[in-house]
C-alpha cells in the first residue's frame, strides 16, 4: 500500500508527552544545592592531608593513606584506635616515595626495603636510607607548622 494511500488511523502515533513533574524548579534546585554541599563537605572530610616536616634542613612532606586491609578494630599505638595508614607518600628533595606499612608491632613504620620512616615520635620521626651492605644514613626529621 502507498504511503498516501494509508488511513490516518493506520499511521503510527507519538509516543504521549512526559508527564509534567509536580514540584516547582526551584524546589528541585534547592535539594540538588544541598545534596551537592552534602557530597562536597563528606568528601572534603574523608580525604588526608599531608603532614610538613623539615628532614636534614629540607621541606618534607608525609601522606599517610589507608589501605584496602586496614582494619579499623586494630588499634595503632601511635595514633590512637584506629591505624595510621596503608602506606605513606613522601615528597622530599626532587624525590617522591610511596613506602608501604610495615606488619612490624608497636608505632607505625613504612619501608621498602631501602628507605625507612617511622612514627615513634610523630613530631620527629625517624627517616632513614640503607646504603650498601649495612650502611644506614639518618636524617633528622621534624614536625613544623
Amino acid at each position: 500500500m502507498p504511503f498516501s494511500a494509508m488511513t490516518r488511523s493506520a499511521m503510527p502515533t507519538a509516543p504521549p508527552p512526559w508527564p509534567r513533574l509536580s514540584f516547582p524548579v526551584g524546589v528541585i534546585t534547592v535539594l540538588l544545592v544541598i545534596l551537592l554541599n552534602c557530597a562536597g563537605s563528606a568528601l572534603a572530610d574523608t580525604s588526608p592531608s599531608p603532614v610538613a616536616y623539615s628532614c636534614d634542613a629540607e621541606r618534607l612532606t608525609a601522606l599517610l593513606v589507608s589501605g584496602a586491609v586496614d582494619d579499623p578494630t586494630i588499634p595503632d599505638p601511635s595514633s590512637g584506635p584506629l591505624p595510621v595508614g596503608g602506606f605513606v607518600v613522601l615528597q622530599w628533595r626532587d624525590l617522591s616515595l610511596q613506602l608501604p606499612r610495615t606488619n612490624n608491632a608497636g608505632p607505625a613504620s613504612f619501608t621498602d626495603g631501602k628507605w625507612w620512616w617511622s612514627l615513634e615520635d610523630p613530631a620527629h620521626p625517624r627517616f632513614r636510607l640503607r646504603q650498601g651492605q649495612g650502611d644506614i644514613h639518618d636524617f633528622a626529621c621534624e614536625r613544623t607548622a
